[in-house]
C-alpha cells in the first residue's frame, strides 16, 4: 500500500472534511491520507470528555466513522461519494491519553458497498494503546456536483 494518496485525492478528502461541522466542532483533524487508509486525531479537551475525564465514546465513534468513510473515498473515482450504512465498535479500554487517533482501513472496496476496519488508539507520551475496534459498511453514491 502506498504511503500517500495523490494530490487530487488529498485535496478532495481535505475539502470534504472541511465541510463536516461535527469534525470542526470536535476539533478533529486529518493526520494521514493514504490509498485505503485515513487517520484522524482528536486532542483531549474538557469539551470532548465524559464525567471521568476520558475522551467520550461518542467522540471516538464519530472520528472512527469519518476515518473509515474517508479511507473508502480515497479509492473511489472523483464522481463518487460515500455514506455510512452501519458501523459497530467495541470499546476495549478508556481513552485516557492526551489525544486519540482513529484509523480507518479499507478491507474490501466494491462497486456499491465497501467494508472498513475501524481502530482508535489512545496516545500518551508516544505510547499507543488500542481503545476501540470496529467495522463499518459504506455505500457509494454519486458525488454532489452542485
Amino acid at each position: 500500500m502506498e504511503d500517500q494518496a495523490s494530490a487530487e485525492v488529498r485535496e478532495r478528502i481535505e475539502a470534504s472534511f472541511a465541510r463536516q461541522g461535527l469534525m470542526r466542532h470536535l476539533g478533529a483533524r486529518l493526520t494521514q491520507i493514504a490509498p485505503g487508509r485515513v487517520h484522524i486525531a482528536l486532542d483531549r479537551r474538557p469539551e470532548v470528555t465524559q464525567q471521568h475525564g476520558y475522551i467520550h465514546a461518542g467522540a471516538t465513534g464519530a472520528i472512527a466513522d469519518s476515518a473509515g468513510g474517508y479511507a473508502a473515498l480515497t479509492l473511489f473515482p472523483a464522481d463518487a461519494d460515500v455514506l455510512t450504512v452501519e458501523y459497530k465498535v467495541n470499546l476495549l479500554a478508556p481513552a485516557a491519553g492526551g489525544h486519540v487517533e482513529a484509523v480507518g482501513t479499507v478491507l474490501k472496496s466494491g462497486r456499491t458497498l465497501t467494508v472498513c476496519r475501524l481502530e482508535v488508539f489512545s496516545v500518551q507520551d508516544g505510547r499507543r494503546a488500542l481503545v476501540v475496534a470496529g467495522q463499518q459498511t459504506l455505500f457509494r453514491i454519486a458525488a454532489d456536483v452542485g
